[in-house]
C-alpha cells in the first residue's frame, strides 16, 4: 500500500511542514552532494547518529562499509553529539529522500494544523530524539551510522493515528500486476505501518548489520502518538474532526 493523499483538510498554512521539507532537501544537495561521493559517505560518517560511537562501546577505529568502497571509522575523540539531531535532517539516497518527503507532507500537514507552528516544530524534534533513543537502546554498542528523518515522521505518523484514526486516506493497492485505489482508515493504514516496523524490528536487535532503522520507527511512532496528547491544541483538533463529520472530544 502507498498513501497518495488524506481526506483531511487544512485550515492554515503548513509553514514548518514545508520549511522541514525544504531543510532536508537543501541538507541532501549541500551536505550530501545530492548523493554523489565523497561527499555523501562523509556527512553520515560525521554526522550520522553512530550509537557505538556516542556511548563509546564499539571498538576505537573500526571501520565500517557503508558503500562500495566508502567506510566509516569508528572515532570516539570525534564523537558528535549534535548527531542525534542533524541525523534527521540526512538521508542515503533519493529514495530515501523522496519517500520520508512524501509521507511527511501527507500527514505532517494536518499534525501541524492541528498544534500551530511553534508546537508542531518541538514535537518533530522530540519525536526523533526518541526515535534515536529508541535506535541507539535496541543496540547501544552498534557501529552503523543511522541517517533519515523517518523517526521523526513516524512521529508525525503516530500523532496522526491518535488525532485522527476515522480520516481516511487514498492508498494505492498492488496486488501483483493488479493496482487499484482504496479510501482507507487512517487507523488502519498507519497501524499496519506500526506493525510492520515492529515485525521488522525483532530479528535486528543486537544484530551488527545494516539496513532499515525499524527501532527508531517504532521509538518514534510511539512518542508521537503519547505526545499528541500535550501538544495538541483541542480548538484545532474539534474543527478538524467536525469537517471529517466524526466525534468531537
Amino acid at each position: 500500500m502507498f498513501p497518495l493523499r488524506d481526506d483531511n483538510p487544512t485550515f492554515s498554512t503548513p509553514v514548518m511542514t514545508v520549511t522541514l521539507v525544504v531543510a532536508n532537501i537543501l541538507a541532501w544537495f549541500a551536505l550530501q552532494g545530492a548523493g554523489s561521493e565523497p561527499l555523501l559517505t562523509r556527512s553520515v560518517c560525521s554526522l550520522g547518529l553512530i550509537p557505538g560511537e556516542l556511548l563509546g562501546l564499539a571498538p576505537d577505529g573500526l571501520q565500517i562499509q557503508v558503500s562500495a568502497g566508502s567506510v566509516c571509522e569508528v572515532n570516539h575523540a570525534s564523537a558528535n553529539w549534535l548527531s542525534p539531531i542533524l541525523s534527521m535532517f540526512l538521508h542515503g539516497g533519493w529514495f530515501h529522500l523522496l519517500g520520508n518527503m512524501w509521507f511527511l507532507w501527507i500527514f505532517g500537514n494536518n499534525v501541524e494544523d492541528s498544534m500551530g507552528s511553534a508546537r508542531f516544530i518541538a514535537f518533530y524534534l522530540l519525536c526523533g530524539l526518541a526515535a534515536a533513543l529508541a535506535q541507539t537502546i535496541s543496540n547501544p554498542a552498534s557501529p552503523i551510522p543511522m541517517v533519515g528523518a523517518s523517526g521523526a515522521i513516524g512521529g508525525v505518523m503516530g500523532a496522526y493515528a491518535s488525532l485522527y484514526p476515522r480520516a481516511r486516506v487514498q492508498m494505492l493497492i498492488f496486488l501483483g500486476f493488479f493496482v487499484t485505489r482504496a479510501a482507507v482508515p487512517a487507523l488502519v493504514v498507519l497501524g499496519y505501518w506500526f506493525l510492520l516496523q515492529v515485525l521488522g524490528g525483532i530479528p535486528t536487535l543486537q544484530a551488527e548489520g545494516g539496513g532499515v532503522a525499524f527501532w527508531a520507527h517504532v521509538g518514534g511512532f510511539a512518542a508521537g502518538y503519547v505526545l499528541s496528547f500535550v501538544f495538541r491544541d483541542p480548538v484545532r483538533v474539534a474543527a478538524h474532526r467536525r469537517a471529517l463529520g466524526v466525534y468531537t472530544r
